[in-house]
């Protein structure tokens, strides 16, 4: 049976040709694949590598310093919360410890997230059909995640040991480190932080960017500031508090030191069950949530701002808010 598009008054109506009724078929079947959320351009626009990858850095490397710079002292509080063992007491002070040399390392960190996932994903976008657009993402979530965990680690390590107070500066950290550790101390729990980033990196992002194009498609309009720092903040706080188990073994990794309290992911699991129980592995679940619920906000915020206002700026571009009142 043809689809409802095809019915039509035999009398008045030309004979319908088999190629006709196959192109209708497509499309009916087209428009069906097209309710799971996904992406429609329009006309196919030329694939811009450089242009995408210029705009993806200078934006991700912006927010990235804004969120840091914003949450840094949740963050602390955070992690001197994991590190501390059975009922250490948690130092309310130097909260902001660390953070200057952490910018450091933030600021190219993110930008090579976000300079390699924009590109990574538009190509995806256009060899994954419509309804998998949320495949498209979960890959280039995870393959901006493990470019970036080249800065990204070293700087995690450097940031986590200072605001545990173990150094007083980014460079004593660095020296100290890899004098005592060797240079893999700087990647010290890389593991660990594989495990936990690349899933993250990869859900925040599918569920950021799956969210916004239903609610683009429902309100058939662009999104607002507001629109995309209410969805940046849920996807951010919803995927940290499912990974915050992931998050205390990281931590237990990395600031370990010299000590080797831990043999891996495994034995440091065991351990902390053993000897803190189960619920350790949820340690500073609170404010991880609202670190990252918080900083998903201001992140994706600045990040879309960012990204709107270079693309209004290429040539040939007409600023849309002058197209029509």
């Amino acid at each position: 049976m043809g689809p409802p598009t095809l019915a039509m008054d035999s009398k008045s109506s030309p004979p319908v040709s088999s190629d006709a009724l196959k192109n209708k078929n497509h499309n009916s079947i087209s428009e069906r694949q097209k309710c799971f959320a996904s992406v429609s351009t329009g006309e196919e626009k030329p694939f811009d590598f450089l242009r995408v990858l210029f705009e993806g850095v200078i934006a991700g490397g912006t927010a990235g310093v804004v969120v840091e710079t914003a949450l840094y002292p949740i963050d602390t509080i955070k992690t001197r919360l994991q590190a501390a063992r059975g009922g250490g007491e948690l130092l309310w002070k130097g909260l902001y410890s660390g953070l200057a040399g952490n910018l450091v390392g933030v600021l190219p960190a993110s930008a090579i997230f976000v300079g390699v996932y924009e590109p990574t994903k538009q190509k995806l976008l256009r060899i994954f059909p419509e309804n998998l657009t949320a495949f498209a993402h979960l890959t280039a979530g995870a393959i901006g995640g493990a470019a970036s965990s080249l800065v990204r680690v070293p700087t995690e390590v450097v940031k986590q040991r200072m605001q545990t107070g173990q150094f007083a500066s980014a460079p004593d950290a660095v020296r100290l480190i890899v004098a005592k550790e060797g240079f893999k101390g700087l990647y010290a729990g890389y593991g660990s932080f594989l495990l936990r980033d690349l899933p993250f990196d990869a859900i925040q992002f599918c569920i950021y960017e799956q969210l916004r194009i239903g609610y683009k498609l429902a309100a058939k309009r662009d999104l607002k500031d507001a629109e995309n720092a209410i969805i940046g903040a849920f996807a951010g706080a919803l995927t940290g508090a499912i990974t915050t188990p992931l998050d205390v073994i990281k931590t237990r990794l990395m600031t370990q030191g010299s000590a080797n309290q831990y043999y891996g992911i495994a034995n440091c699991v065991q351990t902390i069950v053993r000897e803190e129980g189960p619920t350790a592995l949820l340690k500073g679940i609170g404010p991880r949530v609202l670190w990252i619920g918080i900083g998903g906000s201001i992140f994706f915020g600045v990040l879309e701002r960012t990204k709107q206002y270079l693309e209004q700026r290429r040539p040939g571009v007409q600023n849309p808010d002058t197209k029509q009142e």
